[in-house]
């Protein structure tokens, strides 16, 4: 189960000129390295999940991405690209001397993990796609089922700001609220590595690449697409999602269908966050996948 862990290491990485913040948590051979969702996010939310893996033997390597936490906060928009942050990651993994991975993407992390693991397949042992998708345009359709449920006159109303430019409308954002209360994390109580990565949202990677919320894509992944391309990953593959997630089972089937060799958990009582929602379920599932894939 999670607990709060100070890492064993904090490592400063030049990236193209900038300062990228690493964490490392134990000594053990094989590494799962985590790639954090946002874009715009510090990595507490995530790192915080997954340092217990320690317990289980393995090194966890989690890292601030350009523009959040720790790391280089640069304001330059043509920074904010999924092929510059492939890169950076394999500058860390590098750097960190990690070796090939296990590598764990969740949310936006997880479009990152399938774009590296296309880009520098030799690097990974496994791929675990936590709360995530693999075609963006399909997602805009899940988005607009869920936003339905809220009734077609508030929809009507997001709709009506979303052509306006008003998105930070109160009536718009409280709508906004609910949706992330129903499919965000659905706790009555957000941990606190949750909301201490919320508090620091740089918001300039996220609006250039998503959009300006978690339920209207306009940045520059909105036509992102990589089902055709997953027949070409190989290693074994875990997908989790929760049954609530606004990047939906049906999203995860998408992808599982895609893939030659993967495997998928719905996690109940859980959104898109199951490692806090549902930690009973989840854990079990992760840990299950990485020792039957484990080489030591």
């Amino acid at each position: 189960m999670w607990r709060e862990i100070a890492p064993d290491d904090r490592v400063e990485i030049e990236v193209d000129g900038f300062r990228v913040v690493a964490y490392s948590f134990g000594r053990g051979d094989e590494t799962v390295f985590c790639l954090n969702g946002g874009p715009g996010l510090a990595c507490d939310y995530l790192r915080e999940a997954h340092s217990c893996l320690v317990d289980h033997g393995y090194r966890v390597v989690a890292f601030d991405q350009l523009g959040t936490g720790a790391s280089d906060r640069p304001t330059d928009p043509a920074l904010w690209t999924i092929g510059r942050y492939v890169e950076e990651t394999e500058t860390v993994r590098r750097v960190m001397g990690l070796g090939a991975v296990h590598l764990l993407g969740h949310s936006w992390g997880g479009w990152l993990a399938i774009d590296y693991a296309l880009t520098h397949p030799q690097n990974i042992r496994t791929l675990i796609l936590e709360d995530t998708v693999a075609d963006m345009p399909h997602l805009a359709l899940e988005l607009e089922r869920l936003r339905s449920a809220l009734g077609s006159e508030t929809v009507a109303m997001m709709q009506k700001h979303e052509a306006q430019g008003t998105t930070d409308h109160p009536e718009y954002m409280a709508a906004i609220t609910l949706l992330n209360y129903r499919h965000v994390c659905r706790l009555p109580e957000w941990p606190a590595p949750v909301r201490r990565s919320l508090s620091d949202w740089n918001m300039g990677p996220y609006t250039t690449m998503q959009g300006p919320n978690e339920f209207l894509y306009t940045g520059n992944l909105k036509d992102w697409n990589r089902i055709p391309d997953l027949p070409k990953i190989d290693v074994p593959v875990l997908i989790t999602v929760g049954e609530h997630d606004e990047l939906t089972p049906a999203c995860a089937m998408r992808m599982k269908g895609a893939l030659r060799n993967a495997e998928i958990h719905v996690l109940r009582n859980a959104s898109h966050m199951p490692f806090y929602e549902n930690p009973a379920d989840y854990y079990p599932a992760l840990t299950g996948f990485l020792a039957r894939h484990r080489i030591n």
